[in-house]
């Protein structure tokens, strides 16, 4: 594949509690600690832990995680878990992830962290994520 360039609308926040409100369209989201202001009805993001991908449904997804019990080790007194995600053609979905990771490091993910398989790869972000870098750009490695 060629180089390629990525512009991704992130949504969110959606709490572990309303996590069943996460979208059903496949993208990349971002797994975030947070913590909540009942009065004020914010968030306020913490710290990056995991990037995933959703073939099918970020929710579905989202919600049968195997990695659930990581996340929530990485969590301080008082924060949350917190989504945000972005719609991605399932074909392009590992390539963005990929990327992300590669250019983020999450505390959590593993794979992509240190390698990148695929050609040179930019991603532009915005909306609703806080703790990923805007613009990047990845190349093999």
């Amino acid at each position: 594949m060629a180089e390629k360039i990525f512009d991704q609308d992130f949504e969110g926040f959606w709490r572990e509690i309303n996590k069943s409100g996460l979208p059903t369209y496949s993208g990349v989201y971002v797994v975030q600690s947070c913590i909540y202001n009942k009065e004020e009805s914010t968030v306020t993001l913490k710290k990056l832990i995991y990037i995933g991908k959703a073939d099918k449904s970020i929710r579905h997804r989202v919600q049968e995680h195997e990695k659930l019990n990581d996340w929530k080790k990485e969590l301080r007194t008082g924060e949350v878990l917190c989504y945000s995600c972005t719609e991605v053609n399932s074909i392009y979905n590992e390539r963005v992830e990929a990327a992300l990771i590669n250019a983020n490091k999450p505390i959590v993910n593993f794979e992509y962290k240190y390698s990148f398989p695929f050609n040179k790869t930019h991603v532009n972000s915005r909306g609703r994520y806080s703790k990923l870098k805007e613009q990047i750009t990845v190349i093999r490695h």
